[in-house]
């Protein structure tokens, strides 16, 4: 090979199939070149500049919007933490910062109902009706209370027990009050009634109408068994009951206070559904004896109503026995549904107090006549059994 040739002769490597590759100087390598190069060293190959795509309709006939990605590259870079509106966006602490408490609804929302509540409850004065409520929990958290001989707190009585009791007078028995003319503005009085209702809601509700109608306090006369139950014998002391004894009875209307008693006892709510209305015996008279020694009026009163709102139709006289008390109830209802068994029949309840029978006229040591407290009190009897039948003949219905 001549030297002019050799000097001018192009080595191939091997391997380039006879073409030029790498290392030679070349602007455009081989196949086998560019297949061995890395990505980052690959030249970008020019294109064509592309023809802006058509903006895109909407169906309904809108403005044309423009590409996704076009937007997202001309819109100016958010501002973290702005306040105000446009594309910047708060920090997560401001968020957490701003944002309202209990799910979103703002804290406007929740004084405004909380108001709405109030004033539902406790009426358009309900500020102070809430401050006395405060003032009164102050009071009892810090013992400045008074009860009064026999444990009657007035203040809870009124705040408390009224408040509680006036709902199902006024809604549930829609309680009729008459004659209360007959109640005395002052001054000791005896408030005689018959007993009826399998569980003793006449009582408590007598006491509601008394304070509503008169404005007094009655002070009823209970059972042993009231003061012998644990929870039960605390809250009749509070409410102003105290022991059936002639004793107290005759403290408390020498004090001048309105008693209450229920002569029939236990026997009187415990008596069968199908002997309603029809009074049992007022026992020996010591109610009466407790009039005469003070020389009190006796007010007979007539409830219609209460022997509804549990009729007894069984008892487990075995089992009352066991457990200490005069009777184990069966109604229609209990203990058949349980619980809700004990739910009263809402029957129409009237209240009727007849004219006072005067005491005054006899001496104090007539009460140890046998003969004279046994008429007064077959007096008292009578006046209201046949007030009970006159009410009964009225009322249109039970639960009318």
């Amino acid at each position: 090979m001549p030297e002019e040739a050799r000097g001018e002769a192009v080595v191939i490597p091997i391997g380039t199939g006879g073409r030029p590759g790498r290392g030679t100087g070349k602007a455009r390598p081989s196949s086998a070149a560019r297949n061995l190069a890395p990505a980052a060293q690959k030249p970008a190959a020019k294109k064509p500049p592309a023809k802006k795509p058509a903006a895109r309709r909407p169906t309904g006939g809108g403005p044309a919007t423009e590409p996704r990605a076009e937007k997202v590259a001309d819109a100016p870079p958010p501002r973290v933490g702005a306040s105000g509106g446009g594309p910047a966006t708060e920090s997560g602490a401001e968020k957490v910062a701003h944002a309202p408490p209990m799910g979103g609804i703002p804290v406007s929302d929740w004084l405004a109902a909380a108001q709405g509540a109030a004033a539902e409850v406790f009426g358009d004065d309900w500020e102070r009706r809430l401050a006395e409520l405060m003032a009164f929990m102050r009071r009892r958290l810090e013992g400045d209370y008074e009860v009064d001989d026999y444990g009657f707190d007035r203040e809870l009585t009124e705040r408390f027990f009224m408040a509680a009791l006036r709902p199902v007078a006024e809604k549930w028995f829609r309680l009729e009050v008459r004659g209360l003319e007959n109640i005395p503005a002052e001054g000791g009085a005896l408030v005689v009634s018959n007993h009826s209702g399998t569980v003793p809601l006449d009582g408590l509700m007598t006491m509601l109408a008394v304070h509503d109608h008169a404005h007094r306090f009655l002070r009823p006369l209970g059972a042993d068994l009231v003061f012998k139950m644990p929870v039960v014998s605390s809250l009749a002391r509070k409410s102003g009951a105290t022991l059936a004894c002639t004793e107290d009875a005759e403290r408390m209307l020498s004090g001048g206070e309105l008693v209450g008693v229920w002569p029939e006892g236990f026997k009187g709510i415990g008596k069968p559904f199908s002997e309603r209305y029809k009074l049992q015996r007022f026992g020996r008279g010591g109610f009466v004896s407790a009039a005469l020694r003070t020389g009190v009026p006796i007010i007979p009163l007539s409830v219609v109503g209460a022997e509804e709102i549990y009729p007894l139709v069984g008892n487990v006289p075995s089992l009352a026995r066991l457990l200490g008390v005069p009777y184990i109830p069966i109604t229609p209802f209990f203990p058949w549904l349980g619980p809700l068994g004990m739910v009263p029949l809402p029957s129409k309840w009237i209240l009727e107090f007849g004219e006072p029978i005067r005491t005054d006229a006899y001496d104090a040591s007539e009460a140890e006549d046998p003969m004279l407290v046994f008429n007064v009190t077959d007096q008292v009897r009578e006046t209201i059994q046949h007030t009970l039948f006159d009410l009964l003949r009225e009322r249109d219905g039970v639960f009318s």
